[in-house]
């Protein structure tokens, strides 16, 4: 998926027409998503000033996008954090100012008079790799970000698996060291807590007693730095042992990792599945791709969100 001209879109491409926007801490990015294609793509930086700037820029965008493109109809966001079980409302989006308790559903439809689907971001993404990325030709798949936090997102026969209360597919919080680290969900020894861009930078900082970057983290343990080294096995270590216990539980197809720690490249592929392998051993195997769509995975699977209702 990449950035397409107006100009370029093709009359008429089969499929449902929509917009998908991906509200981030730093930028918001739109798109829309014709048949299987992306276009119009573009991103402009999250006000700073408060959900009600957010929405208005938001609003905005999307009827510059409709009046490109006035068969665009269908307006899927997707937001960081928890969602209400109704998905109408954001609990919290801890990087984005101002984000808690937000009506935007409600204040979207205020200011566009439209249908609006909101989502969680990671789950967008899922549905974005199962429908157009890595996982697309499968029946069920389970896609994985490792970037600040861990999140996730479950896909079952094309669509997503919410479970009985909306929670479903949680896997950076669920308890892998008792006592551990505290996540910013407050729970200790969380998946996130142990394991993801934060977890490595700070455990390798602390390691080295003086600041160092994820990605300095693996160049590190790649040149085989002792202490540096044992600290990205332990999260890659983490990470592998919870897919292969989400085989035993879900036995999906294939698992799909994305975000900024997956894309340092196959040291942290092969650690990752080198211990999903070692853990699963007498069960089945953990197939892991790498996630296919970057930076545009949210706005598509937003996107698709909204064509799925």
């Amino acid at each position: 998926m990449t950035d397409t001209p107006t100009s370029a879109l093709p009359s008429p491409l089969p499929g449902p027409v929509s917009i998908g926007v991906d509200i981030g801490g730093t930028k918001i990015a739109y798109g829309v998503l014709h048949g299987d294609q992306l276009f119009s793509r573009h991103v402009h930086p999250t006000p700073d000033t408060g959900w009600e700037a957010v929405l208005d820029a938001v609003a905005s965008q999307v009827q510059a996008l409709q009046q490109e493109h006035p068969d665009a109809r269908l307006i899927g966001v997707g937001v960081p954090g928890p969602l209400n079980a109704e998905r109408t409302r954001v609990k919290f989006a801890p990087n984005i100012y101002g984000f808690t308790d937000v009506p935007l559903v409600d204040g979207l439809r205020d200011r566009l008079h439209q249908r609006v689907i909101l989502e969680n971001d990671a789950k967008a993404a899922a549905l974005a790799e199962a429908h157009l990325g890595a996982a697309r030709g499968t029946e069920s798949s389970v896609y994985v970000t490792v970037s600040t936090g861990i999140g996730s997102g479950i896909v079952l026969n094309g669509r997503l698996w919410r479970g009985r209360h909306g929670i479903a597919g949680e896997l950076g919080h669920i308890t892998v060291q008792p006592g551990g680290p505290v996540s910013g969900a407050g729970l200790d020894g969380a998946l996130e807590a142990v394991a993801s861009g934060t977890a490595i930078a700070r455990d390798a900082s602390y390691t080295l007693n003086r600041d160092v970057s994820t990605k300095e983290a693996f160049a590190l343990a790649e040149q085989g730095h002792p202490g540096v080294r044992r600290v990205v096995q332990q999260a890659m270590k983490h990470i592998g042992v919870a897919l292969a216990d989400l085989q035993k539980v879900l036995d999906p197809e294939v698992f799909v990792l994305g975000g900024g720690v997956a894309s340092v490249g196959d040291y942290f592929f092969s650690g990752v599945q080198a211990a999903a392998n070692e853990y699963a051993v007498g069960f089945a195997p953990v197939t892991i791709r790498r996630a296919q769509l970057g930076g545009d995975a949210g706005v598509v699977g937003a996107a698709l969100a909204a064509q799925h209702g």
